[in-house]
């Protein structure tokens, strides 16, 4: 999947999605977008995986000293250096999440939103676990998805992006129960509470799950 994201819907492509999302679909961006930076607030340094094109740590750059955003779509990453610049307070990364290019215990904090547990197409404990070996003893590992409420929004977001040529027709018959379909090859489910809770019990940690804006949960595991 992170491929896919790679090959086909990156760069400019990528932002054009989201200039497609619905009022809804901006709302739940905002609020996963606002819980985010409460969560992060008085950290000094973010890793963000799955970046993008750097919707999420360009913005970041006002409260906190330094971000980082890593991806391994270059368009992308190209793209978020021309729209957020890097000016020391924030800088892009060609990287793979399960392979991180950072020294044990580099970041105050790690991010992943949007859902990008599931979009990884990787084992989620995989992920935690090199996202937990480059955050500091007492930091956080925040990840996002998709809430059961914002099923019907975010469907009708993937058909308005399928009927705009960015991915493949949205399989009606397949799409259900939270999972997503295009018959181009992408498939997206999303994370449950349960599931947040058991990977914070098979890694020893404490977790918060939390439901924000009945449009997505919101994971957040601190270190020992």
């Amino acid at each position: 999947m992170t491929d896919y994201y790679r090959r086909k819907l990156s760069g400019d492509r990528l932002r054009r999605c989201y200039e497609l999302a619905s009022p809804r679909i901006r709302q739940y961006l905002k609020a996963e977008y606002g819980r985010t930076r409460e969560l992060l607030h008085g950290v000094d340094s973010v890793l963000e995986l799955g970046c993008g094109y750097g919707r999420i740590a360009s913005g970041l750059v006002d409260a906190i000293s330094f971000v980082v955003g890593i991806d391994n779509a270059p368009d992308s990453l190209g793209l978020g250096r021309e729209l957020g610049g890097e000016d020391g307070q924030v800088a892009f990364a060609a990287m793979d999440a399960l392979r991180l290019g950072f020294h044990d215990s580099s970041f105050d904090a790690v991010t992943c939103v949007q859902n990008g547990i599931c979009a990884f197409r990787a084992d989620p404990g995989a992920i935690l676990r090199e996202a937990l070996r480059v955050t500091k003893a007492g930091g956080m590992v925040v990840f996002s998805t998709y809430a059961s409420g914002i099923w019907p929004a975010r469907l009708e977001w993937f058909e308005a992006q399928a009927a705009a040529g960015l991915l493949g027709a949205v399989d009606r018959q397949l799409s259900r129960d939270g999972v997503i379909v295009c018959r181009d090859g992408i498939r997206l489910g999303c994370f449950t509470r349960n599931d947040f809770m058991d990977l914070a019990l098979e890694h020893g940690l404490e977790a918060c799950v939390e439901e924000v804006d009945g449009s997505c949960l919101v994971g957040s595991f601190t270190k020992p």
